[in-house]
């Protein structure tokens, strides 16, 4: 099980209410919330590894090279030769620390790479996985990497994680008509303006859909495009045309990297705490209770069972 940590963390953020605070007053939603996801998911799903991945670069600069655009709208501080800022909630920063430290007490494997997203890490760590593997995110980017074959599902929270959407290739069809590696160039052509990618003006999903079950994919498209006998009609033909600069750069900005040099790490589900006395110390610093608790249980049954 992989999770996409900032996304879960984010969602409990602005899902569990702020008035849940250590005994300082310093709100713990984020970090209590997260705790109880991962007790649920543990519960429901038991996995045999599960590995925490997390933005050790949430705007990479070969991203921003190749498309200045992205996530540009998020950037609360410009770094020079540096990792821009990133606009969160004044209330959320402070608890990501103590979201790492209470992972690395616990022992919960946490995984983070210079340069790269998640997304990046999660696509390594599923390309390389030999069993099923379970995403968990609420991040539509990736739906690229579900593939049936290999038993790679996205597990998409519609509330809390109590409910999830299991995305399965099945699944994909059903919602866009697309397989896996069809959402990346669905994604492309449709673009995201939660990511700054602009897409191709005028072709929205369901006309990229349409497209794509056409001529198979991105290159097919765009050699449609540039074909006078295709099918294509005379606005799309001109607007691929026009974005062809977009189309050439952009399949390796919304494509998850799947090289990414990962350190060696433990990724077997902890029966017990890694650092028991330091997991303590959290526990009564940031008054993580009941949640942390209900953590612990799973992780012990999980590991019994």
């Amino acid at each position: 099980m992989l999770l996409d940590t900032a996304s879960l963390y984010f969602r409990a953020y602005f899902g569990v209410p702020d008035s849940v605070r250590a005994p300082d007053g310093t709100p713990v939603n984020a970090v209590r919330g997260l705790l109880d996801f991962i007790a649920r998911l543990v519960a429901d799903h038991s996995p045999g590894d599960l590995v925490a991945c997390m933005d050790a670069d949430w705007r990479p600069q070969w991203r921003v090279d190749l498309i200045p655009s992205y996530k540009a709208h998020r950037v609360a501080e410009e770094v020079p030769e540096g990792s821009d800022v990133e606009e969160v909630p004044d209330t959320l920063s402070p608890q990501v620390p103590v979201i790492e430290a209470v992972l690395d007490a616990l022992g919960i494997a946490r995984v983070g790479v210079a340069g790269y997203e998640a997304d990046d890490v999660i696509g390594t760590l599923a390309c390389g996985a030999a069993g099923p593997v379970d995403i968990v995110t609420g991040d539509r980017d990736l739906f690229q990497l579900v593939d049936d074959a290999r038993g790679v599902r996205v597990l998409y929270p519609v509330k809390g994680v109590g409910a999830l959407d299991v995305v399965d290739e099945a699944w994909l069809r059903a919602k866009y008509g697309v397989d896996g590696p069809g959402y990346a160039d669905l994604a492309t052509l449709r673009g995201d303006p939660s990511d700054g990618l602009p897409g191709v003006p005028g072709i929205g999903e369901k006309t990229a859909a349409k497209l794509l079950d056409a001529y198979g994919d991105l290159a097919g498209i765009m050699a449609a495009a540039h074909d006078p006998a295709s099918g294509i009609t005379p606005a799309q033909r001109k607007r691929l045309q026009e974005a062809a600069d977009y189309v050439a750069v952009a399949p390796k900005v919304v494509h998850v990297a799947g090289d990414v040099p990962l350190p060696v790490f433990e990724p077997r589900l902890p029966r017990e705490p890694r650092h028991p006395q330091e997991l303590s110390a959290l526990a009564e610093r940031w008054g993580l209770g009941g949640a942390l608790q209900r953590l612990l249980t799973v992780l012990g049954a999980a590991q019994a069972g």
